[in-house]
């Protein structure tokens, strides 16, 4: 694969890299960026998965998530994709909550979501091995971690595939999307009417079916005007009895990127503490 340098910024002694490539998976041209820590004596560097939420590209938490400097200082690189495939030829939708810049971290099913709509293909085959040869010294540790409908992919990525991951955190995740609107209207859109195609895709179903999981962090703003109808937790940690999983509420904390700011360091500490 072909991958195009596009923006660099220095930052914290590391750079904050952009870059294009074309995807097979998702049949279009993709940006994501990527930080990388500043290579010291070889030092072994691990790598955080970031996925945003709705409507968000991979610039939001390049500019706005405060985390350049904790990655820095636990030698953490830092991949943040895009957040649904794009182009004048990729299905879209007026409203903001579904199709361009609402891809759900799924692989869609129904027409005309199908021949783009693959993003998790795209972001545990595709994109890792084209990120992999981007870092130096990698260590081959992974974890992941996202806000809001970033946070239910960072959840289901890392449910699926829980010897490769470490660690999953999340800031305001959609934990039950099957019974909350959002999640409602993008899986009948990209899988179909029938609710027995969206278990595979839903955090609560994933966990109480597991075995084992990664370790999980949660952060949850008590002001964040979503909490009540899209983001309550109640059914997931009913299901997550057993599972090492920290779900913590934030007294004044709202769902904007100020919330993540205050507590990325938190979140950054707690992958270290597992990639080693």
């Amino acid at each position: 694969m072909t991958t195009t340098l596009i923006e660099t910024h220095k930052v914290f002694e590391g750079e904050q890299r952009k870059y294009r490539h074309f995807s097979e998976t998702l049949d279009c041209d993709m940006v994501f960026s990527l930080f990388l820590p500043k290579q010291t004596d070889n030092k072994p560097t691990s790598l955080i998965w970031w996925l945003s939420g709705l409507t968000c590209t991979d610039d939001n938490f390049s500019q706005k998530g405060a985390f350049q400097k904790y990655a820095s200082q636990h030698q953490l690189a830092v991949v943040m994709p895009d957040t649904s495939p794009r182009g004048t030829d990729v299905a879209d939708d007026e409203s903001w909550d579904l199709g361009q810049g609402a891809g759900f971290y799924l692989n869609a099913t129904h027409e005309p979501w199908a021949k783009n709509y693959r993003m998790y293909d795209y972001l545990t085959e595709e994109l890792p091995q084209l990120v992999y040869t981007l870092i130096p010294n990698f260590s081959g540790k992974e974890s992941i971690m996202g806000h809001s409908m970033g946070g239910h992919g960072a959840l289901v990525i890392g449910l699926k595939n829980p010897e490769r991951y470490c660690s999953i955190s999340a800031f305001a995740p959609i934990l039950n999307p099957s019974q909350v609107p959002w999640g409602q209207k993008a899986f009948t859109a990209y899988l179909g009417s029938d609710e027995k195609d969206w278990t595979a895709w839903d955090t609560t179903s994933l966990i109480a079916q597991s075995p084992t999981a990664p370790p999980i962090h949660i952060s949850q703003g008590n002001d964040d005007n979503f909490y009540d109808v899209q983001l309550n937790e109640e059914a997931f940690l009913k299901a997550a009895e057993g599972k090492k999983v920290s779900y913590k509420k934030l007294d004044g904390y709202d769902h904007s990127y100020f919330t993540i700011a205050s507590f990325i360091e938190e979140h950054l500490q707690f992958h270290t503490d597992y990639l080693g």
